[in-house]
């Protein structure tokens, strides 16, 4: 990497830059979850991320919230960037852009297929610009075949993909898996491409095209379900449920998910619920004979967990059965493992004002990545960017800093 890159978003909110991607500067164009989340992740480790939104901003901002200010979507999705305002259809805007691309390493956007070209921003134009460009395009089904240039969303794909089907009951109708775990898992997905991209840039010299769609994020979730062996009937159960025992139970106060697939911990299930005789019975000693007697056992272990709440029991398990009381989210904010861990942080906000939330994703011991600041407000760092761009007279950060490429 640029290892003398000078100082951007740390510099601005944090006072230098730190962490595994610091000096690399990524232009998000991207709107909603997947490709912002991504982006945020690499921002989370040092990156310089500038979000270029449209006049009216990133739809996220205009979704339901209960936050009177601002969108709480948009600022959980968005931390740690800095924020400008491009209209790509005029033709000033346009030309800072591509002044912008000629210093970037990434392009991260989530335009259909068909967009990008009628921009000016396709992928074989900005490389004329920026050989080193690392250029990833979001997509809701990829660059080719049928279904190309229609629009995805996480619920979309969620449906089309068989999720639904198996998430909602066995003979019952499909449901939704709530909390946009397409979108989160195809941000992570970009993130990993794009480090990917840029590691394999300092052998090559060359940037590449990144591709990440919410259809490969959507079936690569599901690769343990996605088999599909020779001379098997495709018609066969795939979901990978293990039920009986394994699952959320009733308690006296509250729910708790219980696992004990392994020997040990259905014998320490057993001990501690009263039903040790149960460990010893050769017609329950495996986990698929005991989801083909869970009408047997499911009833007695009601009865035993009905003798104390979810949060008794899950103290009393301990380390012995992998379990979890049911918990809000909000329960998860003080949580003593999640303070250790230190997930969450307090963080800034200009309308919001101090909040807490989730700093960071992923931990590094030796380039921890800087301290997260809030979501930019929309075009709040747009004149700053513009004076970097007169201060730089068009010449590239890498030809400043080392006299050439």
């Amino acid at each position: 990497m640029d290892s003398n890159a000078p100082d951007f978003a740390g510099e601005h909110r944090s006072g230098a830059t730190q962490g595994p991607l610091a000096g690399i500067r990524v232009l998000d164009l991207s709107a909603y979850i997947a490709g912002p989340f991504g982006c945020t992740l690499l921002a989370d480790q040092g990156a310089d991320v500038i979000k270029i939104e449209p006049p009216d901003g990133d739809n996220l901002r205009q979704y339901p919230s209960t936050l009177a200010s601002e969108s709480r979507a948009f600022i959980g999705v968005n931390r740690s960037k800095r924020g400008i305002v491009l209209d790509l259809k005029q033709a000033a805007d346009h030309a800072v852009l591509l002044r912008l691309v000629r210093e970037a390493d990434v392009l991260v956007h989530n335009f259909r297929p068909n967009v990008p070209q009628r921009l000016g921003i396709d992928f074989e134009r900005l490389q004329l610009i920026n050989p080193r460009l690392i250029y990833c395009a979001v997509t809701g089904y990829g660059e080719t075949g049928p279904m190309k240039d229609k629009a995805g969303y996480d619920q979309v794909l969620q449906t089309m993909t068989g999720m639904c089907a198996l998430q909602g009951p066995r003979g019952g109708p499909p449901e939704i898996i709530y909390g946009s775990v397409v979108d989160y898992y195809a941000a992570a997905l970009l993130a990993a491409g794009v480090s990917s991209a840029l590691f394999e840039r300092e052998r090559s010299g060359l940037g590449q095209f990144v591709g990440v769609s919410l259809l490969r994020a959507a079936l690569t979730m599901q690769s343990a379900r996605m088999i599909w062996a020779e001379g098997e009937s495709l018609d066969i159960g795939r979901d990978m449920r293990s039920g009986g025992v394994t699952g959320i139970h009733p308690t006296r106060d509250g729910h708790i998910y219980i696992s004990a697939n392994t020997a040990r911990f259905w014998k320490s299930l057993c001990e501690k619920t009263g039903l040790s005789e149960l460990a010893d019975d050769p017609r329950y000693d495996s986990v698929r004979k005991r989801a083909q007697a869970a009408a047997e056992i499911v009833p007695r272990l009601h009865e035993a967990l009905a003798a104390r709440t979810a949060m008794q029991w899950e103290a009393l398990f301990g380390d012995e059965v992998p379990c979890a009381a049911a918990r809000r989210i909000e329960d998860m904010f003080e949580h003593p493992q999640v303070v250790a861990e230190g997930i969450v942080g307090v963080i800034d906000h200009p309308q919001v004002g101090p909040y807490r939330g989730v700093a960071q994703s992923i931990k590094f011991g030796r380039t921890p990545g800087p301290a997260p600041f809030a979501a930019p407000m929309l075009g709040q760092d747009t004149q700053t960017v513009k004076d970097e761009l007169a201060e730089s007279g068009g010449v590239s950060r890498r030809r400043r800093n080392h006299g050439g490429d």
